[in-house]
This record gives structure tokens, C-alpha cells and sequence, in this order.
């Protein structure tokens, strides 16, 4: 199996890397696909890999007595598999793919060998630990306080961000499950959305049209997050 190059690879935290710190990594990186509706992380299970995402989305669900929501997504600019950084093998929460394609994967001891034999990749590691929090704090901040279109434009435009295209794969069906209400309830909220031209709403599919006005939609729920990942990884 080659080795992955540190120039050709997509993952925002490999890249911002040194080349040194990459080193630790590289030998053992395992590049694999991940198919949509793929389970990477079992609620409460020993976690086997951490996985580097190359390209697609996973979302860290939350199990409710009310049903399952998103706690945070993780795109290309991250990892899945944070409780292995913070020192235990398991979550409460499942990591499935939201979107199919690409990911770098390693094992547990493996990974915990290279952390001990790099200051530099615990550093990185521990700065995407923190902007992940901020993303999840902000999520809480967007249930608790804002309108579905609201939740909805925000979580839009996340996903934008991380698949960098306008056509978004996702069913009203996994719209509901992200935000944790009826499926009724995101049909009537898209299609407000749609009517003032904000996307274009397919089977199957979401069409971004006016981003300007998806971000002032979302408000003061979307920016924080993505403002503290930039200035982590600048710090990095």
C-alpha cells in the first residue's frame, strides 16, 4: 500500500501539519471509502479507527428519548474520532456518513504512537478538539433559541462549506434526523426557503441559489464556529 503525500491530500488537519508531524502519520494512513448511511462510530462501542475525512460528511448524532438529532459535522476540515484524543475508546454518540466519498483512516495504538512521538500533531489535534466544541455549543445555541428556517439555513450552509459545491445530497427523510423534528416540518421549512429564492429544493437533493441570504438567515448561529477553526489552525 503507498503512502499518502502530504501535497495531495484534502484533510484540512494533515495538510496544516508539519512535514515531520505527517511523517508519524503517513505509514500508517489506510485511504477508504465511506458510503452514505455508514456507521464509522457505534454509540457506546470500543471505537477501532479514527478517520481523517478526505471528502463527504458524517454527523455525530445524539440517541434522545425524543429521537435522534445532530450534535456536530464533521466535513474534510476534520477528523472523526475525538474521544481517542481525549484518552477513552467510546461515545454516547454515532458518527454516520451523511455523504459518500473519501477517508483516511488509522488504527487506535497507532495513532496514540504518533500523538506520543509528536508535540506538533497533539497540538493540531488538540485545537480541532476545541473548535469542535465551539460547533457543538453553537448547535445547542441554534435549537434552543432559533426557528427551524433558521436551523435549517445554518445547517445548509455548514454543509456547503464542507462539500464546497452547490448540489448537496440529502433527503427531507435525513433532514429530519439532523434536526430533530418531523418530516412535515423541514418539507414546509424548505419550502419557504425555496420561495425566497434561497435553494432550490430537488428529490434528493438541495441546490444552494443565494448564500447572502442563507447567512443572514442563520445569524449569529453560524460564523462563530467556523471563524474559531480558522484562527485554531492559523495558530497550528
Amino acid at each position: 500500500m503507498s503512502q499518502p503525500q502530504q501535497t495531495a491530500v484534502r484533510n484540512r488537519l494533515l495538510g496544516a501539519l508539519t512535514p515531520d508531524a505527517f511523517a508519524h502519520l503517513a505509514p500508517v494512513l489506510e485511504a477508504v471509502p465511506i458510503g452514505m448511511t455508514e456507521v464509522l462510530i457505534e454509540a457506546n462501542q470500543p471505537i477501532a479507527y479514527a478517520s481523517f475525512i478526505e471528502d463527504g460528511l458524517v454527523s455525530l448524532i445524539s440517541n434522545t428519548a425524543e429521537g435522534r438529532i445532530e450534535v456536530g459535522l464533521v466535513g474534510y476540515e476534520g477528523l472523526i474520532g475525538v474521544p481517542l484524543l481525549l484518552g477513552t475508546n467510546r461515545t454516547p454518540h454515532v458518527a454516520m456518513v451523511q455523504a459518500g466519498g473519501r477517508a483516511l483512516r488509522i488504527g487506535v495504538s497507532e495513532l496514540r504512537a504518533a500523538i506520543d512521538a509528536s508535540p506538533a500533531l497533539r497540538g493540531v489535534l488538540g485545537r480541532y478538539v476545541q473548535s469542535l466544541i465551539v460547533q457543538v455549543g453553537q448547535t445547542v445555541h441554534a435549537n434552543a433559541d432559533l426557528q427551524l428556517e433558521a436551523r435549517l439555513a445554518r445547517w445548509i450552509l455548514m454543509m456547503h462549506d464542507r462539500l464546497a459545491k452547490d448540489e448537496l445530497p440529502v433527503t427531507h427523510d435525513f433532514l429530519s434526523l439532523m434536526l430533530g423534528v418531523r418530516r412535515p416540518s423541514v418539507t414546509t421549512a424548505t419550502h419557504i426557503l425555496e420561495g425566497v429564492g434561497m435553494i432550490q429544493n430537488r428529490r434528493g437533493r438541495i441546490y444552494v441559489r443565494d448564500r447572502e441570504k442563507l447567512l443572514d438567515l442563520a445569524g449569529d448561529a453560524y460564523g462563530l464556529a467556523e471563524a474559531e477553526y480558522e484562527r485554531l489552525l492559523a495558530e497550528a
